[in-house]
């Protein structure tokens, strides 16, 4: 049986950093919500509000918060390693247990979505509706947000070594990635070097994540000066080279800060995260009272499974608004602004009916204890290479799948991954194939009793 929020709240050890939490929900909450709000559909299809509205594209510095995301999941993945790491049995593979810790509750509710979309998209596009443009600009995009999942996969993979790394140089670390990833702008933008932007989706957001790591070993003395550097940098790059002003990838834009990313994203997540740090001290107060950290525990336990499903409610309004004959207006004229609140609640609405559906994939259940003497202990060498194998296959999966989308089942759509091409049928294969592996990453060797 899963334990209510209020049960939770009240058993939170004291020492538990529960803005680390705050944070976690309020970046996720944000990401809807502007998604929300810059989905411009029409008839014509769905466009983009920035692009419709250029200089709304100034509100993405405040806005764009997944290196927020990035940067707690760096923190919480270095307590949950080092934790493993005093409590782990010699004979155990330690990389295949902190993989399994850390990906149980992301995977379960990821699938199940990509599982239920798939169904739908075959049973559309047999049923020969997938032509259509608002049905075939859905199928499209509904899975592009699982870049996102893909990056954070790549982060717990990596976590090992990088703390490793960390441990042993601290800030020079994170600097040798910064400078890395501007490196590799120098060779894309100065020199036209192909193909080494793709570098920067490890190396840009593998910085943010290692800025976690900091934040865990309380190194982040002076967020101000970090906020400034970040937000100097950023401003710097932008009035002068050659990165957009939105800090979201924008439809048709030669460069895009996001993907690949760019160093101007990087010193935007070093602005982001320098100024949530600035917020801890009082939001920690604030935090400290039973109904608001209550709330946070509550939207913690469902925050993945909205996010995953929070584009399928939007899409849902608006296919709901189309069957009832309501018009759609232009985007960003009067009446598309006077319909946004309705929508948004309406969406909301909808997204809750899906937490309600799917939460209880997110809330996995902890695995029994096998009996005294047959209990779990895996080969260190094989069980870690048979998780390494597994949440690579995870993330190309997942990746493939964000570009791929659900649109092209049947006539073998596909999209380049690392200079191979990839369909939706081959990456939905590959992620499923990947949590079992990792799943199955530590097996069973038997342990005499007594002995």
């Amino acid at each position: 049986m899963t334990a209510s929020a209020r049960d939770l709240a009240l058993a939170t050890p004291p020492g538990r950093d529960r803005y680390v939490d705050l944070l976690r929900v309020a970046s996720l909450g944000t990401v809807i919500a502007g998604h929300w709000l810059m989905a411009a559909v029409s008839g014509d299809g769905i466009g983009n509000l920035l692009a419709v509205v250029p200089g709304l594209q100034l509100l993405t510095w405040a806005l764009q918060v997944m290196p927020v995301f990035f940067f707690v999941g760096g923190f919480s993945h270095a307590l949950c390693y080092r934790s493993l790491a005093r409590r782990n049995d010699p004979g155990a593979s330690l990389y295949a247990a902190f993989l399994r810790a850390r990906l149980r509750r992301l995977l379960r509710p990821t699938l199940v979505f990509v599982l239920v979309w798939a169904a739908a998209a075959l049973a559309v596009q047999l049923a020969g509706h997938g032509g259509g443009r608002l049905t075939g600009a859905a199928l499209r995009m509904v899975t592009q947000p699982l870049w996102f999942i893909g990056i954070y996969l790549a982060m717990v993979a990596f976590t090992p070594p990088l703390l490793k790394l960390h441990e042993r140089h601290g800030w020079a670390a994170f600097a040798a990635l910064t400078g890395a990833a501007a490196l590799v702008d120098v060779l894309r933008f100065a020199c036209g070097v192909p193909y080494v932007e793709f570098l920067n989706f490890a190396l840009v957001w593998l910085a943010v994540h290692q800025l976690g790591f900091l934040r865990a070993d309380g190194r982040i003395r002076r967020p101000a000066l970090l906020a400034a550097a970040g937000l100097a940098g950023a401003v710097l790059l932008v009035a002068y080279g050659p990165y957009p002003l939105s800090m979201v990838g924008m439809p048709g834009e030669k460069v895009s800060n996001m993907a690949p990313p760019t160093l101007a994203l990087l010193a935007h997540g070093m602005w982001l995260v320098g100024a949530v740090q600035l917020l801890a001290r009082p939001a920690a107060v604030r935090l400290e009272r039973p109904r608001v950290w209550r709330a946070v525990v509550a939207a913690n336990g469902v925050a993945m499974t909205a996010f995953l499903w929070h584009l399928t409610a939007m899409l849902g309004v608006y296919g709901a608004q189309l069957a009832l004959g309501v018009d759609l207006p232009a985007p960003a004229g009067a009446a598309w602004w006077a319909q946004v609140p309705v929508r948004i609640l309406a969406a909301s609405a909808l997204t809750a009916a899906f937490v309600a559906l799917f939460r209880r994939f997110e809330a996995a259940p902890a695995a029994p204890a096998a009996p005294a003497e047959s209990r779990t202990a895996a080969a260190g060498g094989a069980g870690g290479l048979v998780a390494a194998l597994g949440i690579t296959l995870c993330l190309l999966g997942i990746l493939g799948l964000s570009m791929t989308g659900l649109g092209g089942l049947l006539d073998g759509h596909s999209a380049t991954l690392i200079a191979f091409p990839v369909t939706a049928p081959v990456a939905i294969g590959m992620a499923l194939a990947g949590a079992l592996l990792v799943e199955r990453s530590a097996p069973a060797r038997t342990v005499t009793l007594g002995g």
